[in-house]
């Protein structure tokens, strides 16, 4: 959600922190800041929206100042606005701080600072911490380390924290628990991130700081875990470069950047991993055994994650007769779910640091289950939890609402259950059946960009119903979950109230709904459900219902139809969500709003 950036080197560092922000505008971006020291004097400059404003806003971009410290934000305490934008700076300009997560305390830590006499500039639970840090620097101890160890030992919730002391320049002062942060190193210069991939062209190497943990950047890095016991950093990772590339080119907007580069996107998802007619994951080897013998394996996941999830459901089930239970990450690690040893448990995330997942993926592993993560990015949190995994191979996605991600998800949970299907004894799947699934997915690229070729169709829908403010979205089996994603992307960027529903469940209650001003919008493409799907309009169109389908069936007619190239029916939900993306992606623009940004969303949900 937010980004926490610093310095600390030989070099100027307001380019360095600018740039970095810039970088991580798109996990929050309702203001951005920076300070920095020059001459035992702190500065600070924040502004509400983007960080082109906070630029613009700077005085002295070439100001001879080499540490400092640099926040986006995306509101979780405190309304958006330049008081409540990061960092936070003592009443004395002597600490700033920079901040990600939740402090869940911070109302009682408050009302203790306040009887101090500390009062308060802005709404957030971060100024709380910061003047937590500063009554034990300035009344306990003259360390700033240990100000914020003492402080890290009160303080409940997950956070990650930067802080800068005036009084000594030479020093920045880390501390996380929960929440990523990672060091980026290069000759003595440190680069601090919430990141990695803000680290590339500018660090050789990348520490991953440790669950609480706190550090001290000088001359050298000192961490110590809770217990006061140094931390040994001798397996520092090398930073593969890569040229960072944030450009839309010929789009107007990264989300139909993305929603295009999804052909391309399967290509790599896909590359090295069918040889023949078998599957090869590199990611599980030696658990092949454990995964082929499972009973039951739980999936937890959040939002288009969890939809991945669902399609998972119905390939494991189907090809591996292995029971499989979906769950919201968010509640699975409420409520008191029965986990035990041995037991298989797969945690989906894009960014690999959705903290509902990460938490319920720790739960499960405090039980003993062996964790298999499918993630889009190398280094994250959750692939050092767990035990095996998968990556998705999707490349950076900018686009708050996930689109590449969401395919390449869906293409790694079919190829788990193909592979977990080979290794088993008995042969559960038609050869055949088999063979045609693979097949498919070879073909998956071209098939893609023969849906993409009908853009200009799906834009002028988009333009029919651009007035509409509800709309229902309809599936049965595999396109069950495609509905769901389908309309929570139209409700994430068109602000339209969207349902998805099972196409049969329809009569128990969504029904009542339909009238003529109720678009509904038919995922029909999946032939083995031909007949069902076509009833289920009939009883739409009876009701004066404005029935929009996605079918590659001439025969199954809405009131508007935009038909799709045939494929197996375990791939039609890698072809149908195509045309609802760009739906939803139409509709936003067509009324006028930030489709990148859309409004309350961040892209990494890393607090609860």
């Amino acid at each position: 959600m937010c980004g926490i950036v610093a310095y600390k080197g030989r070099q100027k560092c307001l380019p360095f922190l600018l740039e970095a922000l810039k970088r991580l505008e798109y996990r929050g971006y309702d203001s951005a800041g920076v300070s920095y020291i020059v001459d035992h004097s702190l500065i600070t400059n924040k502004q509400p929206g983007c960080v082109q404003d906070l630029k613009n806003a700077i005085p002295n971009l070439e100001i001879e100042t080499y540490v400092g410290i640099g926040h986006t934000r995306w509101a979780t305490h405190g309304k958006p606005c330049a008081r409540n934008a990061h960092p936070h700076v003592t009443s004395d300009n002597r600490l700033s701080l920079v901040h990600n997560g939740i402090i869940e305390n911070y109302l009682t830590l408050k009302e203790e600072m306040l009887e101090k006499g500390y009062r308060f500039s802005s709404d957030t639970d971060s100024e709380v911490l910061l003047y937590l840090i500063y009554d034990y620097l300035i009344k306990e101890t003259n360390s700033l380390f240990d100000a914020i160890k003492l402080a890290n030992e009160r303080v409940v919730g997950a956070f990650a924290v930067v802080v800068i002391d005036s009084l000594h320049p030479d020093i920045l002062v880390c501390a996380r628990r929960g929440s990523p942060l990672v060091i980026g190193v290069k000759d003595k210069e440190y680069f601090v991130a919430s990141d990695p991939m803000v680290l590339s062209g500018y660090a050789d190497e990348m520490i991953v700081l440790e669950d609480n943990s706190v550090c001290k950047i000088g001359q050298n890095i000192d961490c110590y875990n809770m217990d006061d016991h140094k931390l040994s950093y001798c397996n520092i990772q090398k930073l593969h470069y890569q040229i960072f590339n944030i450009e839309k080119g010929e789009y107007e907007h990264f989300m139909l950047k993305e929603i295009h580069e999804q052909p391309r996107c399967v290509e790599d998802c896909l590359g090295g991993r069918i040889d023949g007619y078998r599957i090869k994951l590199g990611g599980l080897l030696g658990y092949e055994e454990i995964l082929s013998k499972a009973d039951h394996i739980t999936i937890v996941a959040c939002g288009t994650s969890w939809h991945a999830g669902l399609l998972a459901k119905y390939y494991l089930e189907e090809f591996c007769k292995i029971k499989v239970g979906v769950e919201y990450a968010s509640e699975f690690r409420y409520r008191k779910p029965y986990i035990k040893s041995g037991d298989i448990v797969i945690g989906i995330s894009q960014s690999g640091e959705t903290a509902d997942t990460l938490s319920a993926l720790e739960l499960a592993k405090q039980n003993g289950a062996i964790i298999l993560g499918i993630c889009n990015v190398v280094n994250s949190s959750m692939t050092r939890l767990t035990d095996c995994g998968i990556f998705t191979r999707a490349g950076m996605e900018i686009g708050v609402a996930s689109t590449k991600a969401f395919t390449t998800q869906v293409i790694c949970l079919l190829l788990l259950a193909l592979w977990i299907e080979q290794n088993q004894q008995s042969n559960n799947m038609d050869i055949d059946y088999r063979k045609s699934i693979i097949d498919g997915l070879r073909s998956l690229d071209d098939v893609m960009r023969k849906c993409l070729a009908n853009s200009e169709k799906v834009k002028s829908l988009a333009k029919t119903f651009k007035k509409s403010k509800n709309c229902l979205y309809l599936g049965r089996q595999y396109n069950f979950p495609v509905a769901l994603e389908g309309a929570l992307k139209l409700k994430e960027i068109s602000y339209v109230h969207a349902e998805g529903y099972p196409a049969a469940e329809m009569k128990h209650g969504p029904i009542a709904l339909i009238d003529k001003n109720m678009p509904v919008i038919v995922v029909a493409n999946n032939r083995n459900q031909h007949d069902k799907i076509s009833s289920n309009i009939k009883e739409i169109q009876a009701r004066d219902g404005k029935v929009i389908t996605i079918s590659n069936e001439q025969d199954i007619a809405g009131d508007y139809n935009i038909h799709v190239p045939f494929i197996i029916d375990p791939l039609c939900p890698l072809v149908s969500i195509i045309p609802l993306q760009l739906f939803s992606y139409y509709s936003a623009v067509l009324r006028g709003y930030n489709v990148d940004k859309p409004r309350n969303l961040a892209k990494s949900v890393t607090v609860e």
